[in-house]
């Protein structure tokens, strides 16, 4: 079995979907018999190990995004590397090269609706520019052969919308890179911090959509010993005194020994398709508190963390108070475990080869379906 990925979030800052592509990528090797390409923007053509770069558009202030603006070069690749099976991870330009070239080969395609665009679009330019989106996702999305979600919240979207045949399919996290015994004891006094200090961590893009803002007026009404680190590019310049910012891109096992020397994870975003940074934050041991929307309850259940009210900092800070009443250690241990149960990349791999074996008619596995 040949399986070709494709998307345009892929980038040196990228994050869920580069994330998930080369975990992918990875364990996709170790199965006989099958292969697997990534076709990614680059600056020119370029092969290596199974990953195509295919020249695209640099966006300007990007941080290294590139847009294709063209269908063929994507199309013709595809052509010429003559997959079995084509997975998108985008609905823009190589959606729909990908979805010619499966015509042309008569070969299935699947569309993983990792963002959801009519969302970006009306955070953007309102909230009726978005909705004009809503047609054009139904079309796209209903070409497909099968699509699938990371979340129930986003297939629930799809389904509003009138697609049909969706599937979810939650992502993983990388067990050995986020690990509790990453945890290093000496980060308090790295940062300046007592050792009694109840260290706080975000991590992840500043963008607007995170609601840093909240995570903000809720550490400075926590005051001490309450002390919050973010951690990612586009981090506030004006903080409470009892905040820290490292206000840069930090490879995965930066973050990891990061998290992991903390005692949980805040995360005040309301639209997460599916919420990788709690799932990281888990890996690593701590709880997680995070706001009762998006994707994110799916993913943090009681006995790992706490979940409040979206965009409300009080009881952001109610919860945070209650996670420190009960153990927070036993907590981060239960994350690590369910975690490990249900979300390890291994598990992941198997179910999207469940996946791809049943749109290619190979088998008929059962895998949950929405709708």
């Amino acid at each position: 079995m040949h399986i070709a990925d494709m998307t345009m979030f892929y980038a040196p800052a990228s994050g869920g979907v580069r994330t998930y592509l080369e975990a992918k990528h990875r364990r996709l090797r170790l199965y006989p018999g099958v292969r697997h390409s990534m076709l990614v923007p680059g600056s020119a053509y370029h092969h290596r190990e199974g990953l195509y770069e295919v020249p695209a558009f640099a966006l300007p202030f990007g941080k290294g995004q590139r847009f294709p603006l063209r269908r063929a070069p994507w199309s013709n690749l595809l052509g010429s590397l003559r997959p079995d099976l084509i997975e998108v991870g985008d609905p823009y330009v190589t959606a729909w090269a990908a979805l010619d070239a499966g015509r042309q080969l008569n070969i299935p395609v699947i569309g993983f609706y990792h963002s959801d665009l009519p969302l970006l679009v009306s955070n953007r330019f309102g909230s009726w520019v978005g909705g004009n989106f809503n047609p054009y996702i139904l079309k796209l999305y209903s070409s497909f052969d099968r699509v699938l979600a990371p979340s129930q919240v986003m297939a629930d979207k799809l389904a509003g919308l009138g697609v049909r045949n969706i599937f979810v399919q939650p992502l993983g996290v990388d067990l050995e890179i986020f690990h509790p015994d990453r945890c290093n004891p000496d980060l308090r006094r790295e940062l300046g911090l007592e050792d009694k200090t109840r260290l706080l961590i975000y991590a992840g893009r500043g963008s607007r959509e995170k609601n840093l803002d909240i995570l903000l007026q809720t550490i400075q009404m926590l005051g001490k010993p309450y002390h919050l680190l973010l951690v990612g590019s586009g981090m506030p310049r004006r903080v409470p005194d009892n905040v820290t910012v490292i206000k840069r891109f930090c490879p995965a096992i930066e973050v990891a020994r990061l998290m992991a020397s903390c005692d949980a994870l805040l995360h005040a975003g309301t639209q997460e398709t599916f919420g990788l940074v709690a799932l990281e934050a888990m890996a690593s041991g701590i709880p997680v508190v995070a706001a009762r929307s998006g994707a994110l309850p799916e993913l943090v259940p009681f006995h790992c963390g706490r979940l409040c009210r979206p965009l409300d900092a009080l009881d952001m800070a109610g919860k945070i108070r209650e996670l420190f009443e009960s153990d927070t250690r036993l907590m981060g241990i239960q994350a690590r475990q369910y975690v490990e149960a249900q979300h390890a990349w291994d598990a992941v791999v198997a179910g999207l080869l469940a996946h791809y074996q049943a749109v290619l008619g190979q088998s008929e596995m059962a895998v949950a379906v929405h709708g």
